[in-house]
């Protein structure tokens, strides 16, 4: 899913209405982190003058709009998930919310491809720590060493790396991931088509 400008514009608009402060690192600081970690974040460093579950629940609501209205696939995806979950079991590692993460499988028509989906407010920690990509290993009962994870952002890359997983980095192109994170990658393609020839090597 292509949702990165959706969380920032959602966390913006909330911000302006509740007298936050916006500062230029805020959107790059908060990709990857977990619900709890970025709702405290806009209360604590922006100022936003709420409670952070209160935050939480405005921002929530503010994505489940933007994708109610159809969620934004990145080219390929239907295809390619499709195309996997043929062959293994697939496991969703996301910081995103659990409300937006069911909207969005969904709308979407993907839910049925999933063994396993896990976002980051069910564990202690968000990305880039690992606990979202161990989370998942263990709901599919597979070692993290067994798991390919593909990712798009610097938190997501590093937190799969941290993980022990095999990373396959797909650039976001509105956010683009570190030169430090996509040196932790195991591969780097710039489109979801290209998983097809790397999927025969995995075993």
């Amino acid at each position: 899913m292509d949702t990165e400008q959706d969380w920032d514009a959602s966390r913006r608009e909330v911000a302006a209405a509740s007298g936050g402060r916006w500062h230029p690192h805020a959107t790059t600081d908060m990709i990857g982190m977990s619900a709890p970690e970025w709702s405290r974040y806009m209360h604590d460093e922006l100022g936003v003058d709420a409670e952070p579950e209160e935050i939480n629940r405005r921002v929530v609501a503010r994505m489940l709009e933007r994708v109610g209205s159809g969620p934004p696939l990145l080219p390929g995806a239907g295809a390619a998930v499709e195309g996997l979950a043929g062959r293994w079991p697939l496991g969703l590692a996301s910081s995103a919310n659990r409300p937006v993460i069911n909207a969005v499988l969904d709308a979407s028509g993907l839910a049925r491809f999933f063994a396993a989906t896990v976002s980051s407010e069910e564990v202690p920690r968000g990305k880039p720590a690992p606990d979202v990509y161990l989370a998942a290993a263990k709901a599919l009962d597979v070692e993290p060493s067994a798991v390919v994870a593909i990712e798009d952002s610097t938190n997501g890359i590093r937190s799969a790396a941290a993980a022990g997983m095999v990373v396959v980095a797909l650039p976001n192109a509105h956010y683009p991931p570190d030169a430090g994170a996509l040196a932790q990658s195991d591969s780097v393609i710039g489109t979801l088509d290209e998983l097809e020839p790397l999927s025969r090597s995995w075993r």
